[in-house]
């Protein structure tokens, strides 16, 4: 029967010639109490099956189980036989170890379209070793929902991207920022028809402006006509209402994009980092204008550091790297409340690594930059936070600022595994589903709509993280959460379930959340499903 015609996947086999198995002696039967023994290359003691005999076979095993990095070094470290060259193409001399781990990386949608050379020159400033090369392209993936559905809780307007690729957007849309050809709001989520055959992938939503990233890498974006403006400055020469290809990126294939309130940045295929304006008195490590739409390459300490996400802050950006002995991150820009986490409260115009992650023998995964704060998850599911702590934000117990990252005691018997970020607001999704929300409760965006005596402030500060109950009343795995990173705009907030459903609360007076209010309501307290399949 056809594999392919009964809906089975087809497992793909290397190309390559299989190798004449050795003949194995059949001797005279073993007693069945007797032990078999198996080894990696074995000779031709009966029972044995020598790895060596078939190692195509032992390639798609290691292949179709996605053991990770790691564990392919173990193996190299422990047998012989995944290190020594296997003889398959393309390299003949790669280890079978790497051949696995190249196979693994040619299942990944942003290397599948590289060339070869652009293979090399990856596979170079990952370290030398496919190995490190999958490492990079996992963490890449389990930073931001790529190729996943995802929603957007930008100033005042939102964006919902689905696992297919379609945009729809909603929300105030005074600068064309819905990208629908018109400045009116729209509070029922609305597909942009123009993107009809680009698959995005993922989305940035800024005050007024919308950035979205196509499959190919192509960036398009609408709205404000400008790179780093601020919220209520000038306006650039032009608004955009429907998604336009950002030129001067198109020589660039890029993944993610994030928009500060001076700036933007955007994340290359290979991991590098590309800033838009704020270049006065070399802010981000160079001088530009404000209307400048080139992107400059940020150097310094990242210059030959491939980084896996971006995250940008009001004033300053957060860059999670990916290197052969661990992952760090790094910081550059507005130092005001310690949010750089080197200590201090001085600006850094270039990019600087954040030392305190060593010391806490914390490896970061997922990085966070809210207007003023900045939040960290690590491997093991520890939560770090540094900044402002006005409002409880960093969920330490009081409003202290912290000028280097801390670990928030109170998350001790939770294994986090996402973090998110806003203005004075933070937001911890638990491996389980749970979320847990702290800092400002203004617009009701943390969530907590009442206590559980029915007499709670809805609106009230939280200075340490508190479970999020109404969110676990929707019986559903809450997998991603958005919030409105911005000081100017009232905040809302997005759970996005496991199952694509979307729930919205908070300030909904521009549309924002997706869903009808009536009479002179202007935020939702409860979280409420949006009418919108992401799936």
């Amino acid at each position: 029967m056809d594999a392919t015609a009964s809906g089975t996947p087809t497992i793909q086999y290397h190309n390559i010639p299989d190798q004449p198995i050795t003949t194995i002696v059949v001797a005279t039967p073993v007693p069945t109490f007797e032990r078999r023994q198996r080894h990696c290359f074995g000779t031709s003691i009966p029972g044995e099956f020598p790895l060596a005999a078939n190692p195509s076979i032992v390639l798609h095993v290691l292949t179709a189980c996605n053991l990770d990095p790691q564990d392919l070094a173990k193996l190299e470290a422990t047998c012989s036989f995944f290190r020594q060259p296997a003889n398959f193409a393309p390299d003949f001399e790669l280890s079978m170890s790497e051949l696995a781990a190249l196979d693994m990386c040619q299942k990944r949608g942003i290397f599948k379209p590289m060339t070869a050379e652009q293979r090399q020159e990856l596979k170079q400033r990952c370290g030398g070793s496919w190995k490190l090369v999958l490492k990079f392209l996992l963490a890449g993936e389990a930073c931001f929902r790529r190729e996943k559905s995802q929603a957007i809780a930008g100033p005042g307007h939102s964006i919902a991207v689905t696992s297919k690729g379609t945009v729809y957007s909603f929300g105030s849309n005074s600068s064309g920022q819905l990208g629908h050809g018109t400045t009116e709001e729209e509070w029922r989520p609305r597909q942009i028809r123009s993107l009809q055959g680009i698959r995005i992938v993922q989305a940035a939503a800024g005050a007024g402006r919308t950035m979205l990233i196509s499959d190919a890498g192509k960036v398009y974006a609408f709205g404000k006509d400008s790179f780093g403006e601020t919220e209520y400055g000038v306006q650039g020469s032009k608004l955009v209402t429907t998604p336009q290809l950002v030129e001067s990126l198109k020589d660039i294939f890029v993944v993610q994009a994030a928009i500060g309130n001076f700036f933007t940045a955007v994340l290359s295929r290979e991991g590098r980092v590309y800033t838009f304006s704020w270049g006065n008195d070399s802010k981000l490590g160079h001088q530009t204008e404000p209307n400048d739409v080139e992107p400059h390459p940020l150097l310094g300490a990242l210059e030959n550091v491939p980084v896996v996400q971006i995250a940008a802050g009001y004033c300053y950006l957060l860059a999670l790297a990916c290197q052969p002995n661990g992952m760090s991150v790094y910081s550059v820009g507005c130092g005001l409340g310690g949010k750089l986490g080197h200590g201090s409260r001085t600006d850094e115009k270039q990019p600087r690594l954040i030392e305190q992650f060593q010391l806490l023998n914390l490896q970061p995964m997922v990085v966070a930059a809210g207007a003023w704060h900045a939040a960290v998850v690590g491997q093991d599911g520890r939560v770090c936070t540094w900044g402002w702590g006005r409002y409880g934000c960093l969920g330490h117990g009081n409003e202290e600022c912290e000028s280097v990252p801390k670990v928030v005691e109170a998350l001790s018997n939770v294994k986090a595994v996402h973090v998110a970020t806003g203005d004075y607001t933070t937001f911890v999704v638990s491996d389980d589903g749970d979320v847990y929300s702290f800092g400002c409760g203004e617009s009701a965006s943390l969530g907590h709509s009442t206590a559980t005596d029915g007499q709670g402030n809805r609106h009230a500060n939280v200075l340490a993280p508190e479970l999020v109950t109404s969110l676990k009343q929707v019986n559903e795995r809450v997998v991603q959460i958005s919030l409105t990173n911005s000081i100017y705009w009232n905040a809302h907030t997005f759970a996005l379930t496991e199952s694509g459903k979307l729930y919205a609360f908070g300030a909904g007076d521009k549309g924002q959340l997706g869903i009808e209010l009536v009479a002179n309501q202007t935020e939702r307290g409860n979280p409420e499903q949006v009418d919108i399949d992401l799936r």
